[in-house]
């Protein structure tokens, strides 16, 4: 486990972006944090880092957003998800092992994600624009983003 902080959504961008680098390409990373932490700038530098360029946007309303770039990305937004049947209806289990899938409101489907997922938690920091991040798993990602 690491911990970072970041002081603006800069920074997070460009932690994201270390972090999109060294992904391999079937990666699940299930944010936590709620709403205004910068999952979604995060998000933006990972797909950067993963040759998607600045194409990202919340996925709020379509549930997933698809990126392309070395691999595809899948930026799913589990906030409305209730259950097995909504994973289902997406089309979520399809999804895994097809490309790397970022999961912001990964409480919501905790029971669902797989045991090797990359957890990141991203809490407010000291001032109003600063964040703490905590990532958990992929010892490979750990070291690069301090």
């Amino acid at each position: 486990m690491t911990k970072f902080t970041s002081k603006n959504i800069c920074e997070t961008e460009r932690i994201g972006e270390e972090i999109g680098k060294k992904l391999k390409g079937t990666e699940v990373i299930a944010l936590y944090g709620g709403l205004g932490m910068g999952k979604t700038a995060l998000t933006r530098g990972i797909a950067k880092g993963a040759g998607c360029g600045d194409c990202v946007s919340s996925p709020t309303f379509a549930i997933v957003n698809e990126y392309r770039g070395r691999f595809k990305i899948y930026h799913f937004d589990m906030y409305r998800i209730d259950g097995w049947d909504d994973l289902y209806s997406i089309g979520f289990f399809d999804y895994l092992e097809n490309g790397v899938l970022i999961i912001e409101w990964s409480e919501n489907i905790e029971a669902v994600l797989p045991e090797d997922c990359i957890r990141i938690k991203i809490q407010e920091g000291s001032t109003e624009n600063s964040r703490i991040f905590t990532i958990e798993g992929e010892d490979f990602l750990e070291s690069s983003c301090n």
